[in-house]
């Protein structure tokens, strides 16, 4: 089971630690299931770069950056070194603690 930290770029938004996350579950599934707002306008199949975020601390326990999410992550708002994109962060068997920052989220159409 895993501790996700989450930390807001958007002003208002306090940070959330939500624990006892299962593996097998990606950082954008577990966002939602926990009212989070973390887009996904492809539905969550890496064709976008919507659920961009950045993993800060616990990256080794998330699959691996593959070359498609590379690809999206470069057409992202803001992508620094540790983006990644949330429907790709699986988390892997085992337990620890993942750090993430999301974007602000009023930065999409729509909001």
């Amino acid at each position: 089971m895993y501790n996700i930290h989450i930390q807001f770029e958007q002003k208002g938004l306090e940070p959330v630690t939500l624990t006892g996350m299962p593996a097998g579950d990606s950082l954008l599934e577990i966002c939602l299931d926990n009212g989070i707002e973390l887009h996904h306008n492809c539905g969550a199949v890496c064709a976008c770069s919507t659920c961009h975020l950045y993993v800060e601390k616990g990256g080794d326990f998330l699959q691996e950056l593959s070359d498609k999410e590379e690809d999206f992550i470069d057409r992202a708002v803001n992508p620094r070194i540790n983006s990644r994109l949330g429907c790709q962060c699986v988390l892997e068997k085992g337990s620890g603690d993942v750090h993430i920052r999301i974007p602000d989220q009023t930065q999409f159409l729509g909001e």
